[in-house]
C-alpha cells in the first residue's frame, strides 16, 4: 500500500506523548506505563494506526499497543491523535522482530492486520505467522495465546491457517469472507479495509488459541 513520506518524521514522533521512546525501558513495567492492570493488546504492523486507534476509542479498560517499523506511518498516525485524550493507547516505532526486548509475559492479545504478505518463498521468514515469530510470541504472551488476523490476501491467509495448527493453535473464529458472513463479526475496518472492500475483495478473517 502506498503512503506518504513525512519529511519531519522523527520530530513529530520525538514530540509526542504517545510515542513511547525507549519500549525496552518499560519491559515487565507495562502495567505502571498504563497506570492500571488492564489487559494488554499489541498491533503489529499498525500502519497508519486507524485500527489501534479506534479500537483504544471503543475499549476503554483495555490497554492498546500500536508497533510500526516505518517513521512516516507511524507520525501520520500520531497526527490522527492531535487534540484527542486516549490513555489506553501507546505507539512504537520500532521492529516487530525486537518485541522480546520490549515485553515481558505481559500481552494478552496480538492483532496482525493487513500484514505485509512476503509471497515469495524467499521471504517465507518474514511473515507474522512464520513459526519464528509464533516463537517469539510465546515470550511475549501471557499464560494464554491469543492472535488475531484480518488479511485480503488468500495466500497468507492459507499459510496461516495451517502454522497456527501446527503450534497447537485451535480457531474460535475463521471466516473466508467477513462482510458476507452469515455470522457478523464485530469489525473496526482500516483504510486499506475498505479499499479492499469497496474493489470486491473478500476479507479473511480467523481468531486463534491457545490455552494453557
Amino acid at each position: 500500500m502506498e503512503y506518504n513520506v513525512i519529511k519531519d518524521a522523527k520530530n513529530i514522533l520525538n514530540n509526542s506523548s504517545y510515542v513511547v521512546k525507549n519500549p525496552q525501558s518499560n519491559k515487565n513495567r507495562w502495567m505502571q506505563a498504563f497506570g492500571n492492570k488492564n489487559p494488554i493488546h499489541l498491533e503489529l504492523g499498525m500502519g497508519r494506526g486507524e485500527f489501534i486507534i479506534e479500537m483504544a476509542k471503543k475499549y476503554p479498560k483495555i490497554n492498546f499497543i500500536g508497533l510500526e517499523l516505518n517513521e512516516s506511518q507511524t507520525a501520520t498516525a500520531v497526527q490522527k491523535l492531535v487534540s484527542k485524550n486516549i490513555p489506553n493507547l501507546k505507539l512504537i516505532c520500532g521492529n516487530a522482530s525486537d518485541i522480546a526486548t520490549m515485553f515481558g509475559k505481559e500481552i494478552d492479545t496480538i492483532y496482525l492486520t493487513f500484514s505485509e504478505p512476503w509471497p515469495k518463498p524467499i521471504d517465507e521468514k518474514k511473515r507474522f505467522t512464520h513459526e519464528s515469530y509464533l516463537k517469539l510470541y510465546d515470550r511475549v504472551f501471557k499464560k494464554n495465546k491469543h492472535i488475531i488476523l484480518k488479511t485480503d490476501n488468500k495466500g497468507l491467509f492459507q499459510y496461516s491457517l495451517e502454522t497456527l495448527s501446527q503450534y497447537w493453535y485451535t480457531f474460535k473464529r475463521v471466516s473466508l469472507d467477513l462482510y458476507n458472513d452469515e455470522n457478523p463479526i464485530s469489525n473496526l475496518p482500516t483504510d486499506w479495509e475498505i479499499k479492499c472492500v469497496k474493489d470486491g475483495k473478500p476479507i479473511y478473517y480467523l481468531d486463534a488459541r491457545f490455552d494453557e
